[in-house]
């Protein structure tokens, strides 16, 4: 299966924190799985440790190098997707990441509720 993970869950997973979801946390774990983490999700880190909200505890690309994590960029079948959706969720970085996992048909682990709105398959 492949599996895009949001920004909160790959934090919790590289931390090993306890609040990332046991569905989630087999599914990433499972070696069969890919397991893609979103240029948007970097991004949104990326942005959060500048300003001085997140501390990551090492650098992003060394973290995701790390996990053996694959980059999923952004292309323009997710853009067109993204045009498309409806505003229930406000947040730029999560509407790219619902975008994407509809446009790859692929389920997403994250912990936001409203990502199932758009009938996006949440693992958690």
């Amino acid at each position: 299966m492949r599996l895009l993970i949001d920004s909160h869950a790959f934090l919790w997973w590289s931390e090993a924190l306890p609040s990332l979801g046991n569905s989630a946390h087999e599914a990433i774990a499972d070696p069969t799985n890919e397991v893609l983490i979103s240029v948007a999700a970097l991004w949104e880190l990326t942005i959060k440790a500048s300003s001085g909200k997140l501390s990551l505890p090492a650098e992003l690309e060394t973290m995701v190098g790390h996990q053996r994590f694959a980059v999923l960029s952004i292309t323009f079948p997710h853009l067109r997707c993204l045009a498309a959706l409806p505003r229930l969720h406000r947040d730029p970085f999560d509407r790219m990441m619902i975008a994407q996992a509809l446009a790859e048909g692929i389920p997403i682990a994250t912990s936001d509720r409203v990502f199932a709105a758009y009938g996006v398959q949440v693992v958690w």
